[in-house]
């Protein structure tokens, strides 16, 4: 197992952190720690102060200095990245503002009429100050699909800022963030989905295991001082609720399901605090969620890739959490796919669209997860048969992925020539997919250089749509070869106004409408066409976007996609998500101050500046994966040749026998051919 290349172990206690008594149970939610100091003049409206600035450093753009020397007070280095590629050297300028890690665990209530939010921080003002004294910066450099070389830098220079012009939005965001730090025990457990006092809670005061990925994933990269501390207390506690009976309708769930969320509570009968799981009991759909499970598995991988903690992973505890989730996922079944089956709304889209099946965003968690826990399970002899079921199927899902989801044009012209009602191995349409049933927009969206993974794969069923979750996370564990990487980066750049937009991103595409929309959503008046789920623009998959982008050696892609949010994400006060088929206007039900729109902003920012930290959510790719052959046409061949060694065997059955003579005939037919 080598998840690192650091030597040093940081000493935990987890057995002390696995025993939660009920008696003691403390809770204190999300507060803003820059408000701790507060300066006494009054504040300026925000959006009128973020207009001011923009304008600002338009009109001094061409006047800022160009050398490495920054005498603004704060600032503590510069750091210089080389090109991976091995192109000239370009050299990124870092402004890095102090931050006081020491005042994280203190924190004051925020107002409920959102007071807290006309008060103007020290650290807010030294991150205003002179215009002149900014300066510009290059574009980061590509680092290729290799992260080998990035590991060493893992630990060094890293700012929570890549250009001056937006640092009091990285400012505000890291304030906003912090505010949603839900405390349990005295110790941070994870963030509120939301901190908006002008709408009702509902289930946007819990803490989302998905939820909280892009938040971890900041913790971790955040600079001067990573807070590791709160990601690692969410991965216990939800660790801990795992553990717990979990019935719906007295039925009980399996027991290595993960919560969905989790919210503290206080109990006036017990006149205590205590923990309140939800296991998909209270869903709109009372879908259990297949993804928790997934992304503790990955999250738990990237802090152990970030700290080189390796106590945390290897105690027998989390061993036996990570070991349950696979017995979820690998037990014997009626399958005869390696994909998962799931239902409908079991994942991010967790409403009623037609995701039911074998969806691609579930498949490449899968797959991710698998990777991960292949690094990270002790070897033993229970470990060794697991790791040797989880080496089989992630060789079979690999296959079938990279044969049967993907697409692009040539696959699409195959798919239209299919022929129907084939039997026996030697089908080339395997799941008798009717070609009439391609939707008509599929042929118009796809450009002749590109490609992507389809959504859903099952008998007699091709969903066609785009799904931006499933394909990076496609690139990130490299379930995707590098061609079909660098299709799907073509894909975005050639349909950027359909998949971006003017706010990024489309969660799908397309959306559904009229009575397609009645029948797949049920007439889901939340999923109404390119809203929410269907279409909608969502700021989180900012961070997915660029991690997929440095990894495929495409950060400008990124780049485009980040400078178009920084235009109004903060002006509109960070909604969850955005309507309309270009993503112009603000979500009809989105929450405002949503946390993971913000989080999500921030790991973009980080690893757009420091593409080191993509090796804490990023895999090379397995060299013992067979690379299948992603064309029919050798399927077409290969049926060709059976059928006239069936012929000549007809007539000479001793050639039935023979098979060295039946290579013989096929080699010699397929280079006549």
């Amino acid at each position: 197992m080598s998840l690192s290349d650091c030597s040093e172990k940081v000493p935990s206690s987890v057995s002390d952190e696995l025993q939660f008594p009920m008696d003691d149970y403390q809770a204190i939610n999300g507060a803003s720690t820059a408000e701790k100091s507060v300066s006494s003049k009054p504040s300026v409206q925000q959006n009128d102060t973020t207009d001011e600035i923009w304008r600002s450093i338009n009109n001094n753009r061409d006047c800022l200095p160009k050398n490495c020397d920054d005498p603004r007070e704060g600032l503590e280095r510069a750091a210089s990245l080389k090109c991976a590629l091995g192109a000239e050297e370009e050299v990124v300028v870092v402004p890095t503002i102090e931050h006081d890690s020491s005042k994280h665990l203190q924190s004051a209530p925020e107002s409920p009429d959102g007071g807290g939010q006309d008060v103007e921080s020290d650290k807010e003002k030294a991150g205003r100050g002179s215009l002149e004294n900014k300066t510009s910066l290059k574009p980061s450099p590509s680092v290729g699909t290799s992260l080998v070389h990035l590991v060493p830098e893992a630990s060094n220079a890293k700012s929570n800022g890549l250009e001056t012009g937006s640092s009091s939005m990285m400012d505000e965001a890291w304030d906003r963030l912090r505010r949603s730090f839900v405390y349990f025990q005295k110790k941070p457990v994870g963030t509120l989905a939301a901190v908006d006092p002008s709408a009702e809670d509902l289930n946007y005061n819990q803490v989302f295991v998905r939820d909280f990925v892009p938040t971890a994933l900041a913790c971790l990269m955040e600079i001067p001082d990573p807070e590791p501390e709160i990601v690692k207390n969410f991965l216990l506690k939800t660790l801990h609720l795992q553990g717990w009976k979990k019935t719906i309708d007295n039925f009980t769930l399996g027991e290595g399901v993960m919560p969905a969320s989790f919210k503290v509570m206080y109990d006036s009968f017990q006149e205590k605090d205590v923990l309140k799981a939800d296991f998909g009991g209270s869903a709109i759909g009372r879908v259990a969620p297949v993804d928790s499970g997934f992304w503790w598995i990955i999250l738990l991988r990237s802090y152990t890739k970030c700290t080189g903690d390796y106590t945390l992973s290897e105690e027998p505890e989390v061993q036996k959490g990570m070991k349950l989730i696979l017995d979820l996922c690998l037990s014997d079944g009626f399958d005869t796919f390696p994909t998962l089956l799931c239902a409908d709304g079991c994942s991010m889209i967790d409403r009623r669209m037609g995701i039911y099946g074998y969806p691609i965003e579930i498949q490449a968690l899968f797959f991710f997860a698998l990777r991960c826990a292949q690094q990270m399970l002790k070897e033993d002899t229970d470990s060794n048969k697991l790791i040797e079921r989880i080496e089989r199927r992630i060789t079979a899902l690999s296959y079938h992925i990279r044969n049967y989801y993907w697409l692009d044009f040539t696959q699409l012209n195959n798919i239209y020539r299919y022929k129907t009602e084939e039997y026996s191995h030697t089908a080339v349409n395997k799941f008798n997919v009717i070609p009439e049933s391609i939707p008509d927009w599929v042929f118009d969206f796809m450009p002749l250089r590109g490609g992507y993974f389809i959504g859903n794969v099952s008998p007699a069923r091709m969903d066609f749509r785009w799904f931006l979750v499933g394909n990076c996370i496609a690139i990130l564990s490299s379930l995707a070869t590098m061609s079909q990487t660098t299709a799907i980066m073509d894909l975005v750049e050639e349909r950027w106004e359909d998949l971006i937009g003017e706010m990024p991103l489309k969660i799908a595409y397309p959306a559904l409408e009229g009575y397609e929309w009645n029948i797949v959503t049920g007439c889901d008046p939340k999923n109404t066409r390119w809203s929410y789920h269907n279409g909608g623009s969502w700021p989180v998959l900012l961070w997915l976007l660029t991690a997929a982008c440095i990894k495929a050696g495409r950060p400008q892609i990124a780049k485009r996609a980040i400078e178009l949010m920084e235009q109004r994400l903060s002006k509109d006060g960070w909604p969850e998500y955005y309507d309309g088929k270009k993503g112009r206007y603000v979500g009809k039900q989105a929450r405002k101050h949503q946390t993971w729109s913000i989080s999500g902003y921030l790991v973009a920012k980080l690893m757009i500046e420091n593409p080191s930290n993509l090796a804490m959510i990023s895999l090379e790719e397995d060299k013992k994966i067979e690379k299948p052959r992603l064309t029919r046409s050798a399927s077409w061949t290969c049926s060709r040749l059976w059928r006239l060694f069936d012929e000549k065997s007809d007539n000479n059955p001793s050639i039935r026998h023979d098979w060295r003579l039946c290579r013989f005939w096929c080699v010699r037919e397929k280079t006549e051919m």
